[in-house]
């Protein structure tokens, strides 16, 4: 069952499924929370893993903290759980801000990252696509707020208002940054995605294990758009993480990596 734990002082609500193989954690995307997609993904990894999730600071039904939106914070709370919780290198699976999230742990502490599975996401803020949606906060978002974060109600405006800025600054990744990503990393997007086709196919070019798939007729929630196919690539994917040798290879031709 979920519940807070203490993570360096902060009071963090976790999830922890059956263990069954190598620690996998799940990581929302932003303004989200943990129960709003585990379930689409699950059946990929379940049975097969042993899962952790949570929701990061200031979102879902952990409380705020200054500065807590930015990626630098929730990358250092990432790499806090994964050696507090987990206690050692796990399978990262995130979608839009916590795909991000993953790449940069992968970048900062390479030892605590197995894999990558980045779902929707962007390296840098400037990705070629539309300008955000605004996205205006409905009624029924507002009761959900209310409902599980220990925040007051009204802190929501102004955390959407945080978040806005900081998507239109922020991530800053450079190719030379991703390419010291080591670890197999999937990039996994919708083909009507917020950014570009070809942010997306730089993100993958740019990772020495990279491999790439587009769910044809989805957008950026892919994931509860077609949640058989996102499972069915993400589940072959982490079955064989060894690099893909292929009948005609033209970018995988590093001897070092085939």
């Amino acid at each position: 069952m979920p519940s807070y734990i203490n993570l360096r002082g902060h009071q963090v609500w976790n999830y922890e499924w059956e263990n069954n193989g190598e620690a996998l954690v799940l990581l929302h995307g932003g303004m989200s929370a943990t129960e709003d997609w585990d379930k689409y993904l699950l059946p990929a990894f379940e049975s097969t893993h042993h899962v952790f999730a949570y929701d990061r600071t200031g979102q879902g039904r952990t409380g705020d903290q200054p500065g807590s939106l930015h990626f630098a914070h929730q990358c250092a709370e990432a790499i806090a759980y994964l050696e507090d919780v987990v206690k050692g290198p796990a399978h990262l699976v995130g979608w839009s801000d916590g795909g991000i999230i993953s790449l940069l742990v992968a970048i900062a502490r390479p030892d605590l990252v197995k894999s990558i599975v980045a779902i929707g996401a962007n390296y840098h803020h400037e990705s070629g696509g539309i300008q955000l949606p605004e996205w205006p906060i409905s009624d029924e978002d507002r009761a959900e707020y209310a409902g599980r974060s220990p925040d007051a109600p009204e802190t929501l405006d102004i955390k959407v208002s945080r978040m806005r800025a900081i998507w239109k600054s922020e991530p800053t990744l450079t190719v030379q940054a991703l390419g010291k990503i080591s670890c197999p990393t999937l990039v996994l997007a919708g083909d009507d995605e917020l950014f570009s086709i070809e942010h997306t196919g730089t993100l993958y070019e740019s990772l020495p294990q990279g491999q790439l798939a587009i769910i044809p007729g989805t957008s950026h929630f892919l994931v509860k758009e077609k949640p058989e196919l996102t499972q069915m690539v993400i589940k072959q994917f982490l079955a064989d993480l060894a690099p893909p040798i292929t009948r005609s290879p033209v970018r995988r031709t590093n001897p070092e990596i085939i």
